[in-house]
């Protein structure tokens, strides 16, 4: 090999040099451009990375938001449920009153009841215990009246019909504004 580099004509061992430039050249250039698609595949495998971790997090949000949903689905139809119920019972007390202040006068003119101290049972006599036969032969004490209080006493207003009534509405009021409120802060 000696032999044909010691023929070659400096132009042509110029041109082998410039061949062999070149050639370094384009193996550098090719070699960089290995380096910038290898760069551009890692950043596009970070980016595909990327977005599945933002597709996580989105189906998460949805899910949490879905339960959340749910539980306020929930939590009204709880409070709607106890709304009807509130307000059966609020009817139901109401009708109670109005059948009590509708019986009040009923029961004020109704004869009172007899009194069965009074009356002899079919065993007293010789037999009977001496205690028994006092009791039996023992005056008369005036039966109360039917609504347990003495002419003329009023009942204690926690009894009053209209009373009842009065605190059935204030009571279903009261609560329809709780639900209310309730329903309402969670929007």
């Amino acid at each position: 090999m000696s032999d044909q580099s010691e023929q070659r004509t400096p132009a042509e061992e110029a041109e082998a040099a410039a061949a062999a430039e070149e050639a370094t050249a384009q193996a550098t250039r090719v070699e960089g451009r290995a380096r910038v698609e290898e760069v551009e595949r890692e950043v596009a495998e970070t980016d595909v990375r990327r977005i599945e971790e933002e597709r996580e997090k989105a189906e998460q949000e949805v899910e949490k938001l879905s339960r959340k949903e749910r539980k306020a689905r929930e939590k009204a139809e709880k409070e709607a449920a106890e709304a009807l119920e509130a307000r059966k019972q609020a009817q139901e007390a109401e009708r109670q009153a109005h059948e009590a202040q509708r019986h009040a006068p009923a029961i004020a003119e109704r004869p009172a009841p007899t009194s069965t101290g009074s009356v002899t049972s079919p065993g007293v006599g010789t037999t009977t215990p001496p205690r028994a036969a006092a009791a039996a032969a023992a005056p008369e004490t005036p039966p109360p009246s039917a609504s347990g209080l003495a002419e003329g006493e009023q009942p204690p207003l926690t009894e009053r019909p209209e009373v009842l009534v009065g605190a059935a509405f204030a009571g279903a009021f009261l609560l329809a504004r709780l639900i209310r409120a309730a329903t309402s802060s969670d929007d």
